[in-house]
């Protein structure tokens, strides 16, 4: 229990205290213009309650990663707690929250746009395909596990090819219309469910008659069933609950929703502290609830057995019927409200990308029927080899994010610190999990060799920066006149 207290501590402390810190780096302006009113079409850009802002980002950000991740994740050992906790603070938080304000001071402009202003135009290029790739593997994934969810909860005659053609067909809906019609009324529904799923299973952590079983005095060796080294492979398996490069393509979404720019720490890093809080909290059930780690994995190993089931027995087991429901329909809600939105930033990024305005119907549906028919294809791979591609390159978006945010604070000779760090960890994570990943997931290389090629990358990358800062094009903003 204590390092589940700790870790907790943690996160609410690092929001109020190194969100504050980087607040003031960004120095965020309550009198800055912003996109919302002075871009608006009512349709992208759409003035919304800063509460509904909140909720739409965390909704968006929280899909299955911080649930399933975390399951997988502790799987590990006590690390978990510690990536979680540390990695929402100092790395996933501030990769959301400078994504935000970065797009808010660009008018709103997507990630591939960020991305290419910072590091050049080659690497947009680059970042534009591969951003959108990730976009419609994420929409893919946020379907076909959805749809087995709903298939578990209803009769047998609505079976999962029926519930992936309604959250299909609602992700259409969700993607060309305004995004107060569909998304901005049924988020707070949704955000009820996930928001009930994560409290209540708290509630039962701190006060039910359970105990986590997991401790820091034990060392942080690797727990994993199948012997795989807590670096990096745990790193890349929780993703979403720690620092996840998806996040920073939804970020430019409420940039384009936001009255003011004040609100930016709590809806972008606060947002991500929240999830990082869900991360924490599944992560400690699914260990509290089966006993321990040989527990956890001989459960997951059981025939008939996944994440998914677990959270079935999590949340009926400690919550009742009633209280099941809701936390199921709260796991249900995750992933299908960040695969609306996933399609939704896609059709925004490719629209960037090739300059047509988005007012019009029919122009949303010149960009947005080619993403729905590559994103339906897809659809049809291997799930297990499509979750673990979306894995790698969810975290590698990352790696591009935080070296474009880093040059971004050079340029504004700000404290660039805070994400070089982050960078650089992150690129030796991506790159050593790519080479020592088994075949065809990766090349199969040692351990050592693949950290090593790591550590190599990310410090060549480093000189580089180094190098180049001279150089660097200095930000000038414009003034913000108070009031």
């Amino acid at each position: 229990m204590t390092a589940f207290l700790i870790s907790l501590a943690i996160l609410v402390g690092g929001y109020f205290i190194y969100g504050m810190f980087v607040d003031r780096i960004l120095a965020t302006d309550r009198n800055r213009p912003m996109p919302a009113v002075t871009m608006r079409d009512d349709i992208d850009y759409k003035p919304l309650a800063p509460w509904r802002v909140f909720l739409i980002q965390f909704l968006n950000i929280a899909g299955l990663g911080p649930i399933f991740g975390a399951i997988m994740g502790i799987m590990f050992g006590p690390a978990a707690f510690l990536w979680i906790s540390l990695g929402t603070i100092f790395a996933g938080g501030v990769h959301d929250f400078c994504a935000g304000v970065i797009s808010i001071r660009m008018g709103g402009k997507s990630l591939p746009e960020i991305v290419g202003s910072q590091l050049g135009k080659p690497v947009m290029q680059f970042s534009r395909v591969f951003c959108v790739v990730l976009l419609m593997l994420v929409a893919a994934v946020f379907v076909i596990t959805p749809a087995g969810l709903l298939t578990s909860m209803s009769p047998e005659s609505l079976d999962t090819t029926f519930w992936i053609i309604v959250i299909f067909a609602y992700y259409v809906l969700a993607t060309l219309l305004p995004i107060d019609k569909l998304i901005g009324n049924i988020y707070p529904l949704f955000g009820f469910a996930l928001l009930f799923m994560a409290a209540g299973i708290l509630f039962v952590l701190l006060f039910g008659d359970v105990t986590i079983p997991v401790n820091f005095t034990s060392g942080f060796a690797s727990h994993n069933p199948q012997g795989l080294p807590v670096f990096p492979m745990m790193f890349v398996s929780i993703a979403c609950g720690a620092i996840s490069g998806f996040h920073a393509t939804q970020s430019p979404m409420m940039a384009r929703c936001m009255t003011n720019e004040r609100y930016a720490r709590p809806i972008f890093y606060g947002a991500m502290v929240a999830e990082g809080i869900v991360a924490l909290i599944w992560a400690a059930a699914a260990v509290a609830f089966t006993g321990g780690y040989e527990q956890l994995s001989a459960y997951m190993a059981a025939e008939g057995h996944s994440a998914g089931s677990l959270v079935h027995d999590v949340s009926f087991g400690w919550l009742g019927k009633f209280g099941g429901v809701l936390a199921v329909l709260g796991v249900v809600a995750a992933p299908i409200t960040t695969g609306d939105t996933a399609l939704r930033s896609a059709r925004l990024s490719v629209a960037d990308m090739i300059g047509v305005e988005q007012g019009k119907l029919w122009k949303r549906l010149a960009v947005a029927v080619p993403i729905f028919v590559i994103t339906a294809l897809i659809m049809m791979m291997d799930f297990n080899v499509l979750w673990r591609y979306f894995a790698w390159c969810n975290q590698s978006l990352s790696v591009f994010t935080l070296w474009a945010v880093t040059v971004y604070l050079a340029r504004k000779s700000k404290p660039y610190i805070i994400t070089l760090i982050p960078a650089c960890f992150m690129t030796v994570v991506t790159v050593s999990y790519l080479l020592a990943a088994p075949r065809p997931e990766g090349f199969g290389l040692g351990q050592e060799i693949a950290i090593g090629a790591g550590v190599v990358i990310a410090c060549m990358l480093t000189s580089l920066f180094i190098y180049s800062r001279k150089s660097f094009t200095p930000i000038n903003e414009p003034a913000i006149q108070n009031d």
